[in-house]
């Protein structure tokens, strides 16, 4: 099935522009909205955005933020900027998209998380809160949808190779005095991987959970780190 309308927000870059670019490929009519064209932090933006988009038939949370510090130094404000927009901001889309995904009983419904979203990492009290709320968002809604048409998924990516991440090499080597090379060489030492993924790694797994074949799979998280975490 081509030609469905496909939505990834945060869609201009990295990880979304991959996703965008996957779905275009294949057919599809895609929306990859940037913060100045939809803010998912903001209900009445989200809500004005998706109720002129037309009927979504995939949706891909994909909207993120990162920083790093230890808790203590985590002041409140960014605290709050990391749930607004990894968690808050895949609810308030979901929200928007769900009533015409079930009153039409079919749908996809996959979030951008991490593997972050399912164990802690040291100096990211923030960003592992918000990707675990953006996890148990996807089973909360799976849970709702089960038996229906609708399905609600997220892939769980480790470090990709992303402006995001490019930002987590330079701390590393700023704080460390590594060159950046050495700094990317243990970020991707974190994962058996052993290297970082690439975009279109995680674009291949975003359409494969977006698939219509793909209607037996529903509230799972597809972690790709190369095995280190088996769910």
């Amino acid at each position: 099935m081509t030609g469905r309308l496909v939505a990834v927000t945060g869609g201009t870059r990295g990880i979304g522009a991959a996703v965008a670019a996957r779905f275009t490929a294949a057919g599809d009519r895609v929306l990859a909205p940037g913060r100045s064209e939809c803010d998912v932090t903001d209900a009445d933006r989200v809500a004005e955005y998706f109720a002129t988009a037309g009927p979504v038939d995939v949706l891909v949370n994909n909207a993120g933020v990162a920083s790093s510090a230890p808790v203590e130094r985590t002041d409140l404000a960014e605290w709050q900027r990391q749930l607004a927009v990894n968690a808050t901001g895949a609810f308030l889309c979901t929200r928007a998209v769900l009533p015409g995904m079930r009153a039409r009983d079919r749908g996809r419904i996959v979030t951008v998380a991490s593997t972050a979203g399912h164990v802690g990492y040291r100096y990211t009290a923030g960003y592992t809160a918000a990707k675990h709320a953006a996890v148990g968002l996807i089973r909360a809604v799976a849970a709702e949808v089960a038996g229906t048409g609708v399905t609600a998924n997220a892939v769980c990516p480790a470090f990709v190779r992303t402006d995001m991440t490019r930002e987590s090499v330079d701390r590393i080597a700023r704080r460390t005095g590594r060159d950046p090379a050495e700094a990317e060489a243990a970020l991707a030492a974190a994962a058996p991987l052993g290297r970082l993924l690439e975009p279109e790694e995680v674009a291949f797994a975003v359409a494969f959970l977006a698939a219509p074949e793909a209607g037996a799979i529903n509230g799972q998280t597809l972690v790709l780190d190369g095995g280190g975490i088996q769910t």
